[in-house]
């Protein structure tokens, strides 16, 4: 049976620029890029190519990009950089913001929370009353799109009301980055933006933290001078490579891919809509363009997963049953939506017409049949 990979914002296959990149240092010498040596310069050239890379990627200067393990780092790193000092300062943070940034925020200072539409879409109004109200704030969350929903968030008038009131900003662009355009070249870019390689058709364990043009920073990881001081331990060079390859490609093709993406997910939006009963989360218009979600009342999440799966199709919930948590989605119950009956789709650089028309040849009759047993 063909399979169907409608599940890209977990993690997007990787794309064959990267593959290629990534072959090609396999067979190179080693080094380490900290040396002298035309080996470690090697590795050092390679490791700054790629950083032109996906500093041209968002539209910033490459010494603003610090490369880390993933989006997770980079989240933790915004948040000890901002917070390291100021023990008594509140973190404002809504609920759909993704657990590591709850997380790591929970555990260095008191968060506040912010409150979200129905669409899980934040107010800078709030944020700047907040701001007025809590002058000790050190932090504001403001995700770039919610990696659940799709919904995209007003992160330049964020940025506004919290430079206004002197508080830096951070925004968790890995359900973003890779499929809209994302310029942190201009006054208006976070003073931490976290990225992830995987998201957008990278390797995995491979991401980025970028910084504002005049942010300093204290380092999560210490012990050495890698990244200008600001990350240490030996880079990951192999999957730096095959992230910069990532982001060079999208340079040319994030247009068209956000193009079809748009048109894919409102096929899905279609077919899944077309089937009594369900209903769509998030911002049907301001979105990112490969996700989309859907509550599906009468089922559980799990069923219809296995369901999909069945059929050859690959597809996620915010349900606790078909996550690492046993918790229910903190982004839906902050919506307002029901956890345990939600769908999520995904597309991404890969997906096809034929994945679109299976997901919409299966999902009524996975739908019916289990409505049936009940």
């Amino acid at each position: 049976m063909a399979r169907h990979y409608l599940d890209h914002a977990s993690t997007s296959p990787l794309r064959p620029e990267a593959s290629e990149a990534i072959r090609r240092w396999l067979t190179s010498s080693a080094g380490d890029p900290a040396r002298v040596h035309e080996e470690g310069r090697a590795v050092r050239a390679a490791i700054e190519d790629a950083r032109d890379q996906v500093a041209a990627l968002f539209g910033t200067r490459a010494r603003q990009v610090v490369f880390t393990s993933g989006a997770t780092e980079s989240v933790h790193a915004a948040v000890w950089g901002a917070t390291w000092d100021r023990p008594d300062g509140a973190i404002l943070c809504a609920g759909v913001e993704h657990s590591a940034v709850r997380d790591a925020s929970a555990r260095l200072a008191r968060i506040v929370d912010l409150h979200v539409d129905p669409f899980g879409r934040i107010d800078p109004a709030q944020v700047a009353s907040l701001l007025r109200d809590a002058p000790a704030t050190a932090l504001v969350h403001c995700q770039w799109a919610n990696h659940e929903v799709g919904t995209l968030q007003p992160v330049a008038d964020v940025v506004a009301a919290a430079r206004s009131a002197g508080v830096p900003v951070h925004a968790d662009a890995a359900a973003a980055a890779g499929h809209v355009p994302i310029d942190l070249g201009n006054d208006t870019a976070p003073d931490f933006v976290a990225v992830s390689s995987h998201k957008l058709g990278g390797p995995p364990g491979t991401g980025a933290l970028v910084l504002g043009r005049k942010v300093r920073i204290e380092p999560l990881l210490v012990g050495s001078s890698q990244e200008r001081a600001r990350r240490a331990g030996m880079e990951n060079a192999l999957g730096i490579v095959g992230f910069g390859a990532a982001a060079g490609a999208l340079q040319a093709t994030l247009a068209d891919e956000a193009l079809a993406s748009r048109g894919f997910t409102e096929r899905i939006a279609d077919a899944v809509l077309g089937v009594p009963g369900t209903v769509r989360v998030g911002d049907p218009v301001g979105r990112v363009p490969h996700i989309v979600c859907f509550g599906v009342s009468g089922v559980e999440a799990e069923p219809v997963l296995l369901g999909l799966d069945r059929a050859g199709i690959a597809a996620h919930s915010g349900s606790a049953c078909a996550s690492e948590s046993f918790e229910p989605s903190p982004v839906l119950a902050a919506m307002g939506a029901d956890p345990s009956h939600s769908l999520r789709l995904s597309t991404g650089w890969s997906t096809t017409d034929q994945d679109v028309a299976a997901l919409a040849a299966a999902f009524p009759g996975v739908v019916s049949g289990l409505r049936a047993l009940r």
